[in-house]
């Protein structure tokens, strides 16, 4: 840390000497204007940016590096949750075509990627959305509409024995990765550039809550893939064995029931967090202990259940019950936010 005393002049006036590397590194020079940010916790941010621009930060992949199409791929959406907004391939020889379909995945994985150039050696990519457009609310609450219909949708699908409802709900993960990658990736610019978080007029600690908020939605999802894949299994028993599935209507409903009740702790949290409420958002927290027993009993029933359908039902019951438990952890990140904002 650069220490500086600050000298009074005129009698009135605070003066604060700028660092002189900082200064030639910026090219500052004599009656250029600087901006001068109040930042939430009281200190300041002396800035040579006083309108807004974007800074564009490059990444460039070697590709006799990555060796590994797919450790590539895993790289490009690093580089891009981290705020790199031009990502380049080169390569010495052809790029070759499993490359090429990790990098065209890449694009269909993530919002606002486009090949901007492309040859035999190298490809680049730009970012062509502007973080405003797309604000972090809105983001959160497409996500959360998406999941709680997968979840609706998966007891609805064992109910029907509908197995390609269920692979809906699996594919529709594809855009709860890709909103849960958008919003890492506004969090990281945030972090970044604090003119887009004024544009965005969002704090770096809201933006913080979002991301940790649309992680734990993430999960959630995974777990609706989860119920959604071993329903899949159970269903398939009977081709493949000559079984059939002995769960009983009673079974089915009991997965109804703590399906609705995870979902209405998910729900509560959410509104929770939209209200700011700290009530609420611990009765979430609270209504999470009635979930828990309801479990135990169908994880209980699962086990008793003569047939390999019981442990699909067991990892059944598992997921409902971490829904519940995922959605209390979104109750008690809402209370650290509205406490903080106090």
């Amino acid at each position: 840390m650069d220490i500086r005393k600050i000298q009074v002049t005129g009698g009135s006036s605070f003066v604060l000497s700028l660092p002189k590397n900082w200064a030639v590194k910026h090219n500052i020079q004599k009656n250029d204007p600087i901006g001068i940010i109040t930042q939430a916790d009281g200190n300041l941010l002396i800035t040579a940016d006083i309108k807004g621009i974007s800074s564009q930060r490059e990444k460039e992949f070697f590709l006799k590096d990555y060796a590994d199409p797919d450790c590539l791929f895993r790289c490009l959406i690093s580089a891009y949750i981290t705020g790199y907004t031009a990502i380049k391939i080169t390569s010495k020889i052809r790029i070759p075509p499993e490359v090429r379909q990790r990098v065209r995945l890449y694009t269909q994985m993530t919002i606002g990627q486009e090949v901007a150039e492309e040859n035999d050696t190298s490809i680049l990519l730009k970012d062509i959305l502007n973080p405003i457009e797309m604000p972090l609310d809105n983001t959160i609450k497409r996500m959360y509409t998406i999941v709680k219909s997968m979840h609706e949708d998966a007891i609805t699908a064992l109910e029907e024995n509908n197995p390609l409802l269920c692979q809906d709900i699996i594919s529709r993960d594809n855009d709860i990765d890709r909103l849960h990658w958008l919003i890492s990736r506004q969090y990281h610019l945030i972090t970044h550039n604090p003119s887009l978080s004024r544009k965005m007029n969002i704090t770096v600690g809201a933006a913080m809550t979002f991301f940790q908020i649309s992680r734990t939605i993430e999960r959630i999802a995974d777990h609706a893939v989860t119920i959604a894949t071993n329903i899949q299994s159970l269903l398939l028993l009977a081709p493949e064995s000559g079984v059939e599935p002995d769960l009983g209507s009673d079974l089915i409903t009991k997965f109804r029931i703590a399906d609705e009740m995870a979902l209405s702790i998910f729900k509560r949290s959410m509104r929770s967090f939209y209200d700011k409420n700290i009530r609420e958002a611990n009765a979430g927290i609270e209504s999470l202990t009635a979930l828990t027993q309801l479990y135990t009993k169908l994880k209980h029933e699962s086990i008793q259940l003569k047939s390999p359908s019981s442990i699909y039902c067991g990892y059944i019951a598992n997921s409902i019950a971490r829904i519940g438990e995922y959605s209390s952890d979104i109750s008690e990140i809402v209370i650290n936010h509205c406490i903080g904002e106090e």
